[in-house]
């Protein structure tokens, strides 16, 4: 799947899981589990609970996604 094919929402990271995974509560109620990716893993961006992210999400498994940006 090309990075364009995935669908980006805002959300606030409610709660830090084992693994370097986050739990991130979506502007319409959306819950999702998300991990880091990208640049925010190559520079080491600390990502704590109550940050505001952006999340992408596949369209086959809306409840997984990866966390884009920060802030």
């Amino acid at each position: 799947m090309a990075k364009d094919d995935l669908i980006q929402f805002q959300g606030t990271v409610t709660e830090s899981l084992a693994g370097g995974q986050f739990r991130v509560q979506g502007e319409k109620g959306r819950e999702f589990t998300a991990r880091i990716s990208g640049r925010l893993r190559r520079f080491h961006i600390k990502v704590i609970p109550g940050d505001r992210v952006t999340v992408a999400v596949s369209p086959y498994d809306p409840t997984h996604g990866f966390i884009v940006h920060r802030g």
